[in-house]
């Protein structure tokens, strides 16, 4: 694979700084080590500028060479997942119920390989912004960052990132212009009964029967409310309520989440579900409400900055392994807040070991250290291409 070769000389050095990451995960907005970790590596590449502060632990890493006034940037996000982890790896996480199951300490692995070859070659003429987000999965890390003067700070006419996919080749580069990733929305619902003795139900109002009747009926919201030809999905992980198996609890917990596309079909999706769970609730003569958090839209392509995109995988990987994808995915990705202010893409990279794989999110998921080359080589790629020199208009 046509990887730059002296990024590939930093395979050993970037798997270093990817399972150091790993053994040492932080939660969404506590990205305090990880934070630190790439401003060092940044200032002993020799970044121009180190730019801190937005979204609390965000950092931004600033390139510059020749003279022209283009400018493009390249994002990472930096946080781990609630989750404990179960792979018995060397590297494997320090912190009990905290684990990178999502490849973010890859990515970040990534960006830090890129900064370093275009600190060292500087061979292209404009400005690359290299930006470390913090809270991707939780916290909205994106939007802060936007809210707190990203592009205003960062003059750049793109933005670009990537992430691993397990359920893809390794090597393989999967694009899509458009809708790519969908609008997320967490929920949680809170049913309030009559605590009893479990062998006098008739006591009490019990919140266990309504809880799963609420669970039954919000599954027909995009069976039986939403238009077929759209997408949606609703999506309970999490129900909470007693101690006891001769108690009725007083009270169940349930939190979960929506998918969507069109803003129209995530409208629909939230009345549809307030509805269901006032009216399930008060027929059994309980209560519930429902905390409906939007937590990102849909992840959006620019069809030019896609097919730029798609030419700097091509020059990577070669033309038969970068992929149009059939359709968009159901994941989530708070990237989508920075491409409603700037044209840019998000590709997806492949990484699979195997037929067998743990995907991300789960406790036996570990990063791919295979593919740290070929997605730093695409990142500074794309910078080359784009601000290449002698070659005059936008990015």
């Amino acid at each position: 694979m046509p990887i730059v070769n002296s990024i590939a000389a930093l395979h050993n050095e970037m798997t270093a700084w990817r399972r150091d990451f790993h053994a040492h995960p932080e939660l969404s907005m506590q990205e305090s080590r990880t934070s630190a970790v790439v401003r060092q590596r940044l200032a002993e590449f020799g970044t121009d500028e180190i730019i801190t502060g937005l979204a609390t632990h965000g950092v931004i890493g600033v390139v510059r060479a020749g003279r022209s006034a283009r400018a493009i940037g390249l994002r990472a996000d930096m946080d781990a997942l609630p989750m404990q982890e179960e792979t018995g790896l060397p590297h494997a996480s320090r912190h009990p119920g905290v684990m990178h199951a999502c490849g973010h300490d890859g990515h970040t692995a990534m960006l830090l390989g890129a900064a370093k070859y275009l600190a060292e070659t500087r061979n292209f003429d404009g400005t690359v912004y290299l930006v470390f987000q913090p809270a991707e999965e939780f916290e909205g890390g994106a939007e802060r960052m936007v809210r707190d003067g990203l592009f205003r700070r960062c003059p750049m006419q793109a933005i670009y990132a990537l992430h691993n996919w397990p359920q893809a080749r390794t090597g393989t580069f999967l694009w899509r212009s458009g809708p790519v990733m969908a609008a997320v929305a967490f929920f949680e619902i809170t049913v309030t009964g009559k605590g009893s003795h479990a062998a006098f139900p008739h006591q009490g109002v019990d919140t266990i029967v309504v809880a799963v009747q609420i669970v039954n009926a919000l599954q027909t919201i995009v069976a039986r409310s939403i238009d077929p030809n759209g997408a949606g999905v609703v999506s309970v992980g999490s129900i909470a309520g007693g101690e006891a198996s001769n108690i009725l609890p007083e009270r169940v917990v349930m939190k979960g989440t929506a998918r969507w596309f069109r803003p129209d079909i995530g409208d629909q999706i939230e009345s549809g579900m307030n509805r269901l769970v006032s009216g399930i609730a008060a027929s059994f003569g309980a209560t519930a409400h429902l905390a409906f958090r939007r937590h990102a839209p849909a992840t959006v392509n620019d069809p030019d900055a896609t097919e730029l995109a798609v030419n700097a995988a091509r020059a990577v990987a070669g033309h038969d392994q970068v992929r149009e994808m059939a359709a968009p995915t159901m994941g989530g990705e708070d990237f989508a807040f920075m491409l409603e202010a700037r044209p840019g893409a998000y590709l997806m990279l492949g990484a699979a070991r195997g037929d067998h794989d743990p995907l991300l999110h789960h406790p036996c998921y570990d990063f791919n250290d295979e593919i740290l080359p070929i997605g730093a080589s695409w990142l500074a790629t794309l910078v080359e291409q784009q601000l290449a020199k002698g070659r005059a208009g936008m990015a």
